[in-house]
């Protein structure tokens, strides 16, 4: 009875805790994700209100908020959406990916940290923040400008290639040898590979067997099909996320709209809990060793992304500034972000604390970047223009004058 006491009045206070925190940070027009784990770093070992009791229970809701998260993700898109943006945007997914992807990696490898370690790292500073993003563009009224469809097109290759990375990432962390690697890792493709043809082929039937008119009946199926789904990845080795991503796509038509408007609060409470577990697992006094290189890695991978916006939006022949209003918007980094870290901390522990800083750094950067990337690197021009302008006004040498002024001769 004492154990369920301080279980109940731990969970208790600490979705209170998460409730004040998101109303706050939607006061403030912030993303809560930062909050969010800041939040664990205060509840977890080390911090100032170390939980005990509901630790075990944060870590399974953590788990059904991935795949909650992953769930609603994959109902924003349906198998047709992928295939075209797949065909339309691959060279600019190729060259995010190349950007993107390699300076993380190089960092886990002059880190010291491990090939492993590094393929981890590159998913770590590939993937934006779909969710941050989407929340900026419509607070920013940018929903109707023309680089919007190429960032979300950018989104979606990174989700989708999530189907493909994360499998190859979960093989690499179980550490078993090349054969048994090389057929898990087959294995798990595969089943991505099978999962996505019937949904490109088939979803409508799926759509049409889950339909219900009942949202209580529509909860149950779909909520107990995803989970069922996860779980048979999960024992694939393709990761319960890709599995609940999977069934997303999967599903399509008004399915897909109603299970989204069911799913969403319950989305965002199991997602709190999810970024409140991962900084629960993060010892506060193991960032600050990790602080200067997550910072330097921040701003070279907020560099890169404003440049995949550049190009990608430029391939859409978008005018300069929204060329680099898309670049700016795509500098979150977020939930995904977590899910890779959380995947890997069992392996090289210290990605735990370096990802808690990165994404901190960059999801509060993030909503600054899409709004001021244009207006202050114009702002430069202008500057460097006007200061050319006056040179080129000033009299007929002057400034070699003023530069080679020598004292007069004596005598």
């Amino acid at each position: 009875m004492h154990d369920t006491t301080a279980l109940l009045i731990e969970l208790g206070t600490v979705i209170l805790a998460l409730g004040l925190i998101g109303r706050f940070a939607e006061r403030i027009g912030l993303s809560p994700i930062p909050l969010y784990l800041l939040a664990g770093l205060a509840f977890g070992e080390g911090g100032v209100l170390p939980l005990d009791a509901s630790e075990d229970f944060v870590a399974v809701g953590a788990e059904i908020g991935v795949i909650l998260l992953l769930l609603l993700l994959g109902l924003e898109y349906s198998a047709g959406e992928l295939v075209a943006s797949l065909r339309t945007q691959y060279p600019a997914g190729l060259v995010d990916f190349v950007l993107n992807a390699l300076p993380g990696a190089a960092a886990a490898l002059l880190l010291g940290w491990g090939p492993v370690a590094a393929v981890a790292l590159a998913g770590i500073t590939w993937i934006s923040s779909s969710g941050v993003i989407a929340k900026v563009l419509t607070d920013l009224g940018r929903l109707g400008n023309r680089e919007t469809p190429v960032v979300l097109g950018i989104l979606v290759i990174e989700d989708l290639s999530m189907a493909v990375y994360l499998p190859i990432l979960t093989v690499l962390l179980a550490g078993v040898g090349l054969a048994g690697g090389s057929i898990t890792l087959l294995i798990s493709l595969g089943t991505v590979g099978v999962v996505l043809y019937v949904a490109l082929r088939h979803g409508r039937h799926i759509s049409r067997a889950v339909s219900s008119e009942n949202p209580e009946m529509l909860l149950l199926v779909v909520l107990g099909l995803t989970v069922l789904v996860a779980g048979i990845a999960q024992r694939l080795q393709v990761s319960a996320a890709v599995g609940a991503f999977l069934v997303g796509i999967a599903l399509s038509g008004e399915v897909a709209e109603g299970a989204r408007r069911i799913l969403s609060p319950l989305r965002d409470l199991f997602a709190a809990v999810f970024f409140l577990f991962f900084g629960l697992s993060t010892v506060p006094a193991d960032i600050p060793p990790v602080l200067l290189p997550a910072l330097l890695l921040a701003f070279v991978t907020a560099l890169t992304k404003i440049f995949t916006g550049w190009y990608a939006a430029g391939r859409a022949l978008v005018g300069r500034r929204g060329r680099f209003r898309a670049g700016g918007a795509l500098v979150a980094r977020g939930e995904f972000s977590i899910v890779i870290a959380g995947l890997a901390v069992g392996t090289e522990p210290r990605i735990g604390p370096f990802a808690t800083a990165y994404v901190l750094i960059l999801v509060m950067l993030g909503p600054f970047t899409a709004r001021w990337t244009q207006p202050v690197l114009y702002g430069v021009r202008d500057l460097v223009n006007r200061v050319g302008r006056r040179r080129k006004a000033a009299p007929p040498g002057h400034d070699e004058i003023t530069e080679t002024t020598e004292a007069p001769a004596s005598g």
